[in-house]
């Protein structure tokens, strides 16, 4: 069972060079404070996390968190909110019941991934931090920054800024 990885964007579009452009844009995050999630087994992922660390920051996301930001930022095609109602009557083709919940399970077993799917959203679109970053957005998490792997602390900084 692999894990999730939420990757956030955290630098903006400025004096980015070229290549890290392309690898955020592979992977959606075309704006700041974009989130996405993948499994962390995905081929090439960890490369393209590599390049771009200097903008980004990723680590697992748990149920909880996971369950909450698909309740508050999760949107379907159209723009519109992810309800309960819509995941069963959408989603039950690929075996997913059981609302959110049943969609978030299913995403941290690896039964579906979410940028597979036609009808959700695959990018959720975050606030800035409530209390704004702690540290610096220049330098590696380990190195008392924001950018980079950070772990299970992606967490707290999702919470933070639904």
């Amino acid at each position: 069972m692999p894990d999730l990885y939420a990757i956030i964007r955290i630098r903006g579009r400025l004096d980015v060079p070229p290549d890290v452009d392309y690898t955020l844009k592979l992977l959606r995050l075309h704006k700041k404070f974009h989130m996405v999630i993948y499994p962390s087994n995905q081929p090439g992922l960890k490369g393209m996390l590599q390049k771009a660390k200097d903008w980004i920051t990723w680590g697992e996301i748990n149920y909880e968190t996971l369950v909450e930001l698909l309740r508050k930022r999760g949107r379907t095609l159209g723009n519109k909110p992810l309800t309960d109602e819509f995941v069963d009557k959408y989603l039950s083709k690929y075996g997913i019941y059981g609302g959110i919940q049943g969609l978030a399970k299913a995403l941290l077993e690896g039964k579906i991934k979410l940028h597979k799917l036609e009808v959700i959203k695959p990018v959720f679109r975050l606030h800035p931090p409530r209390g704004g970053f702690k540290r610096s957005t220049k330098r590696p998490f380990n190195d008392g920054g924001e950018l980079g792997y950070r772990g299970k602390s992606i967490n707290e900084l999702i919470k933070r800024m639904l």
